[in-house]
């Protein structure tokens, strides 16, 4: 993990709307001690992020923004929305991840006649006792992959509304609750269009973050070649190893909420928000839940890093994730070569930071 220097007096800043391989864009704030508290022993928070990401780079190369991403959002108890081209490691990462974690797994491959109850499950009538026996579905899970999600229609898309926002399945008229913890990692491909079906605005809202992959460098692909070149079946999978309990995760998510942050952070994090409401460039501002999401992301940020205190930095680096699949260009803006990203970063540097 990288680390912020205090002696440095300043930090730097990565892009936060960039892809997790891109090029970076250097940002410079106040030095580090004008926000610190340190009251707060993070460090077990950094150490069990080093320890997975150890053992997801037996296999993974690169793609350390997206793993910082999903990192932070398995300790701000969150999804993800991963989004890419084919053969990336979109699903090879999230299968990993949930391996890391001593805990249940389960893949979902979204198909265009998957039906809900393929997800939920049913109540099918037991012969013997006359009476109905609920079968779950391989949601009840704690880490959930569902693989092409754009790949079944809105009424099995509408199946994951509750079980994301509320953690909680209802099926017949009873309510049964999730097991700690609940993720939901979902894939999708932005370019292959048929056979699939647009993601509705209420789900993609229910995303904590939307990672935009694109395709490794030339050094990555260099080792990953290397990596590989013996081990066509990919046996180095096996060697990655359960590093989490769910009773640490438990206790880590407890110690990001006790993260502190500053006021003139929260205003920081509102202006942004309410900017996307007021912006001409948008059709579709953010709600509240975004700019909540922003908070506990920022806190989970600067636990992940080592601190007990947000900079504008974390807030920064978690903004584009957060807000990507949250606003809606105008027509005539998209029509001129817009981007949302574009948008973002206007507001990024129309919104004053914090000093």
């Amino acid at each position: 993990m990288e680390e912020l220097n205090p002696s440095e007096g300043q930090e730097q800043q990565q892009n936060p709307l960039e892809t997790t391989s891109g090029n970076t864009e250097q940002y410079s704030f106040q030095p580090v001690s004008q926000w610190s508290r340190n009251t707060l022993d993070v460090s077990k928070i950094s150490d069990a992020v080093d320890r997975v990401k150890d053992e997801i780079h037996k296999v993974v190369i690169g793609q350390e923004k997206m793993l910082d991403l999903l990192l932070i959002a398995m300790f701000s108890g969150g999804h993800v929305l991963l989004e890419g081209v084919p053969g990336i490691a979109k699903t090879l990462t999230a299968k990993l991840l949930a391996k890391t974690i001593d805990t249940g797994f389960s893949r979902i491959q979204f198909t265009p006649d998957l039906m809900p109850s393929d997800v939920v499950g049913t109540s099918v009538f037991n012969m013997k006792n006359s009476n109905f026996t609920f079968n779950k579905g391989p949601i009840f899970s704690n880490i959930v992959l569902v693989d092409e999600i754009n790949r079944a229609p809105a009424k099995t898309q509408a199946a994951l509304f509750e079980v994301m926002e509320e953690q909680q399945v209802t099926v017949d008229g009873v309510t049964r609750k999730m097991d700690f913890p609940f993720m939901v990692l979902a894939t999708q491909n932005p370019i292959e269009q048929e056979g699939t079906y647009k993601l509705p605005e209420a789900q993609l809202d229910r995303f904590l973050f939307r990672v935009l992959l694109t395709y490794p460098s030339l050094e990555d692909e260099i080792k990953i070649l290397n990596l590989f070149k013996d081990d066509f079946g990919s046996k180095v999978s096996a060697d990655v190893s359960p590093t989490l309990k769910p009773s640490e995760l438990a206790e880590h998510r407890e110690l990001v909420e006790q993260v502190h942050i500053k006021p003139e952070l929260l205003e920081y994090i509102a202006k942004m928000i309410h900017n996307t409401r007021n912006n001409g460039d948008l059709f579709l501002g953010a709600s509240p839940r975004a700019s909540l999401a922003i908070m506990r992301t920022s806190k989970a940020k600067a636990a992940i890093s080592g601190r007990d205190f947000v900079t504008p930095d974390d807030i920064r680096f978690v903004v584009g994730p957060v807000l990507n699949h949250r606003i809606i260009l105008t027509p005539e803006r998209e029509m001129e070569g817009f981007t949302v990203g574009d948008v973002i970063n206007d507001i990024l540097e129309k919104i004053e930071v914090p000093r």
